[in-house]
C-alpha cells in the first residue's frame, strides 16, 4: 500500500477519504484503532493508504483539491 497521507485531522481524513471514494480509488485509513491505546488525544497519526497502482492517480485528486501540503513524499520503492 501506497502511504498517501498522515495525519492527526479528522476532517481532512473524511475529506480524502471522500475523494477517494467519489474517483472510485479505495482507500484504508490505518492506525485509527491506536486512539484507544492513546487515550484519545489523537498524538498517532492516522495514514492514508492507496494501492500502489493507484497512487499516481490518487496524489493528482489530492494536488488539485489543493492539499499537495498534506502529502506524502513520494520514494523510488512508490514507482
Amino acid at each position: 500500500m501506497h502511504d498517501l497521507i498522515r495525519t492527526n485531522d479528522p476532517v481532512l481524513i473524511s475529506f480524502v477519504e471522500s475523494l477517494m471514494r467519489d474517483a472510485g480509488i479505495g482507500c484504508l485509513v490505518a492506525d485509527s484503532g491506536m486512539s484507544i491505546l492513546e487515550g484519545s488525544v489523537g498524538v498517532i497519526p492516522r495514514r492514508i493508504l492507496v494501492d500502489p497502482a493507484m497512487a499516481g492517480q490518487a496524489r493528482r485528486i489530492i494536488i488539485d483539491a489543493g492539499l499537495e501540503d498534506e502529502l506524502r513524499p513520494w520514494t523510488d520503492s512508490d514507482a
